[in-house]
């Protein structure tokens, strides 16, 4: 059976427990890009996340004998919300490996989803450690392993997106901007799309800090990162599957690499402006629509607005990778002359009007003429620095810019 025929067998599966989401033009996006912009609100599924969908399709089509046996899979976010959602509906046991350092957040939504169907069980640093372990549990109980992503049920609840986009656009749709974290839902949508709708040109969206469909696409063949940076971390994988490599790599059009800074500007934005709150990976086909600016102009445009399970506790984090991106905080570390009145002196001949302190560590030396200072300078005017660094250096200040040195950036800030 073609994964199109699942998709369709998938959304009679799910449709008395998966929204149908909407799918809403927004009009300051359409005016910006000068655009038909529509955003399908996945955000808007009863776990906050489209990752429901194929879950709950993957489970429900469990034999009895399987469903005994109970379900298992390794996650510290949607997916596992997904899966706690499905076997509390179906009445069926889950058990849920998540890293130990998953945020206690995380963790109590996976238990308010599953109520008394659901047991945590932490292991491991990471998910990959988490996940080893979960397939080990798998092999020696017989339950049931629910992958997030690289299974043909799984692919196929997703997909179910596809077939309600086509038949709620009354127009035809140019393009269509997909997140891609392991790859199930954009192998799901693209199928569905390159038979009922090929000429939509699916983007691919990944974080530029873990490409790793985009490099397993270049290379060729389905390749591991050795190194991600997780902050996005619906959409922040090592590997994606084995069959949405081989259905991504044939159906997607492109895909675009956004960096995490501004995905946490594009998550500020639909909060201030929108009052929509997403995650990282929920905002990412927002974030991407800069980079296809003058290719989609004029264009019918969807964004899949995946999830919104952020945690407020992130808040200050994005915030700050914003103003980072945006070139509106700068940090130095500069050489104080260790004598009364220098840091007045520094205030008045160095920042401008508009200019804030946001970050001072300083620790008196004895003995010593100077002593080394972190200052975090927050700026009105991205080219406002160019002035700040004329004046460090007509006053003949000691100092090293340090959100370009990546390795002394991390050691002193983060």
């Amino acid at each position: 059976m073609e994964l199109l025929e699942k998709v369709y067998e998938a959304r009679e599966r799910i449709k008395n427990v998966a929204l149908q989401t909407p799918l809403m033009k927004n009009e300051n996006l359409s005016e910006e890009f000068s655009a038909q912009v529509f955003l399908k609100r996945e955000d808007l599924q009863p776990v906050r996340s489209y990752k429901l969908r194929g879950a709950y399709n993957k489970i429900v089509s469990l034999s009895e004998e399987e469903k005994a046996k109970g379900a298992v899979c390794a996650s510290a976010g949607n997916h596992a919300q997904g899966v706690a959602y499905a076997c509390y509906k179906l009445n069926i046991k889950a058990t849920i490996f998540m890293p130990v350092t998953t945020p206690l957040q995380k963790i109590k939504q996976v238990k308010l989803f599953g109520k008394d169907k659901v047991e945590i069980v932490l292991k491991g640093d990471t998910f990959d450690e988490a996940s080893e372990e979960a397939k080990h549990f798998c092999n020696q109980v017989k339950a049931i392993f629910i992958h997030p992503f690289d299974d043909e049920k799984v692919m196929a609840g997703q997909g179910t997106i596809a077939l309600e986009l086509l038949e709620d656009s009354h127009v035809p749709i140019d393009y269509l901007f997909v997140p891609i974290g392991g790859g199930g839902l954009a192998a799901g949508l693209s199928t569905v799309f390159k038979k009922l709708s090929p000429n939509t040109k699916i983007i691919g969206v990944e974080p530029a800090g873990a490409p790793s469909m985009k490099n397993s696409i270049e290379k060729g063949v389905n390749t591991s990162l050795e190194n991600i940076d997780k902050f996005v971390d619906g959409a922040s994988v090592k590997r994606v599957g084995e069959k949405t490599f081989q259905i991504c790599k044939d159906y997607l059009e492109d895909i675009v690499l956004v960096p995490e800074g501004k995905i946490c500007t594009t998550i500020l934005r639909l909060y201030n402006e929108e009052a929509i709150i997403v995650e990282p990976a929920g905002g990412l086909t927002i974030a991407a629509l800069n980079f296809y600016k003058e290719k989609i102009k004029g264009k019918n445009v969807v964004c899949i607005v995946s999830g919104s399970n952020n945690d407020i506790t992130r808040t200050e984090e994005i915030k700050e990778r914003s103003l980072l991106y945006e070139g509106l905080k700068h940090y130095f570390l500069i050489q104080f002359p260790q004598r009364p009145g220098a840091l007045k002196e520094f205030m008045n001949d160095i920042l401008g009007p508009r200019d804030d302190i946001a970050y001072f560590q300083y620790s008196k030396k004895n003995n010593r003429e100077t002593g080394p200072v972190v200052v975090g300078i927050e700026l009105q005017n991205k080219d406002d620095l160019f002035q700040i660094e004329e004046k460090l250096n007509a006053k003949k200040f000691t100092y090293q810019y340090l959100n370009g040195n990546k390795d002394l950036f991390t050691h002193l800030i983060s």
